[in-house]
């Protein structure tokens, strides 16, 4: 927070209050919004012109693990992987360079580059994020199997861990949705301010890498949820309950971060992300009786409770049957799958999307962008999903059309680079 609690920092929703009485006209007269809102805070020492952020707004970009990973979700998403166009590891490494600055200024509420008055150039920033707060933003890399074919001598560096993703039972995998030299999710609070930032990753990488798939997607928001309780995906039940408590560190070193000993070297700090593009048959759910919605979770619709239970996070007991001798839980139940008997664990980080309607059919094209992070998906997401795609009762309403695994590279020093480890 701002040290001077005097000082009025204006959001954006402050804005449109004002707009509604007339007032933006009178803080454009004053210097524009960006003005206002840069001379309403001031930096760590003291003096004036930080960029549109109050602390709390900020993940900061550098450190010894991406942001966006074990940072608590945020509202919103916009995703994109990108296709690399040149053959050349120089053009590569310049291009990683730039996207580094380029993301270092924006999670600090800035433009992604210094701004010129020369009307005959485009400006070098897309500018809808003008005087709006980072909220949070965050930008996680990763690179895909194929950034290790032949193009760019790296072959020899491919993790072994970096398989090519089996295809499982029920996939019905759309090329166009799948795969990527490198991905970027990126994340913020402000759905306006995750898309200047894919946006703006696009317009530099021109000429060296294009968009393959986009991505966008939503949970509750902060706003709407002040208790911060677990997001519900489309079907209506909640999402994300036995979710590993990564603020523990010793359980995010277990389940998420690449340790020295996994190899190679330079992934040391990474870890694995899988992403799965998951459309829900939401026409045929909404036809479904509640008592069939909860067996195939394995959870009560309103509380997230265990079928049998009323707190949303108590145990899950396999061995409680009803009065006919039948297992409270089903063993084919969403949940009962997904345990692993305790012994397998995924941070999962999915967001909702809404793409409108499948113009062939006229059904909603919804559903779940599947995000997890792993240590090793050959040992975690893998025999998961495997079981998973076997037996799932909820496979009846799902259908998983995009699919990618990628590494995401470590954390990036000051000074450094995305993927100057690798490259």
């Amino acid at each position: 927070m701002d040290s001077n609690q005097d000082r009025k920092t204006y959001t954006r929703r402050d804005l449109l209050k004002l707009a509604g009485a007339g007032g933006v006209g009178l803080l454009l007269g004053a210097g524009g919004v960006g003005s206002l809102m840069m001379n309403s805070k001031t930096t760590a020492s003291g003096s004036p012109g930080t960029p549109p952020s109050a602390s709390e707004d900020i993940v900061p970009f550098y450190g010894k693990h991406q942001s966006g990973i074990v940072t608590p979700m945020q509202d919103f998403i916009c995703m994109g992987a990108f296709d690399l166009t040149t053959t050349d590891v120089q053009a590569v490494r310049e291009l990683f360079k730039s996207w580094t600055e380029a993301c270092a200024r924006m999670t600090a509420g800035q433009g992604v580059g210094d701004e010129s008055t020369n009307a005959f150039l485009p400006p070098k920033d897309t500018g809808e994020a003008i005087g709006l707060l980072p909220t949070r933003l965050t930008f996680t890399f990763g690179v895909g199997a194929s950034f290790f074919d032949q193009r760019f001598g790296l072959a020899g560096k491919r993790p072994e861990a970096l398989i090519d993703m089996p295809r499982f039972k029920g996939d019905a995998l759309v090329d166009d949705w799948s795969n990527g030299d490198v991905v970027v999710q990126v994340c913020a609070n402000d759905p306006q301010v995750a898309f200047h930032g894919i946006r703006n990753l696009a317009r530099i990488a021109r000429g060296k890498a294009v968009l393959r798939w986009l991505q966008q997607g939503f949970q509750r928001t902060g706003a709407a949820d002040p208790k911060g309780s677990t997001p519900r995906n489309l079907l209506g039940f909640k999402d994300g309950t036995n979710n590993p408590d990564v603020k523990n560190a010793s359980v995010a070193d277990e389940v998420v971060w690449v340790p020295p000993t996994d190899g190679p070297a330079w992934m040391t700090g990474g870890s694995y992300m899988v992403v799965r593009r998951i459309r829900m048959r939401i026409e045929v759910w909404d036809r479904t009786s509640l008592g069939e919605q909860e067996l195939t979770f394995g959870r009560h619709r309103d509380s997230g409770a265990p079928i049998g239970e009323k707190d949303e996070f108590a145990k899950l007991d396999f061995s409680k049957k009803d009065a006919k001798g039948r297992p409270l839980i089903d063993p084919a139940s969403h949940v009962a799958l997904a345990h692993m008997e305790g012994k397998v664990q995924i941070l999962r980080r999915g967001y909702s999307y809404s793409n409108g309607i499948d113009l062939k059919t006229g059904q909603l094209d919804a559903g779940l962008l599947f995000i997890c992070y792993n240590r090793d998906p050959r040992k975690q997401f893998v025999p998961m999903q495997q079981k998973l795609a076997a037996q799932d009762r909820l496979n009846e309403y799902i259908v998983h059309v995009g699919s990618g695994l990628y590494a995401c590279l470590p954390g990036v020093g000051q000074g450094g680079y995305i993927g100057d480890t690798l490259l």
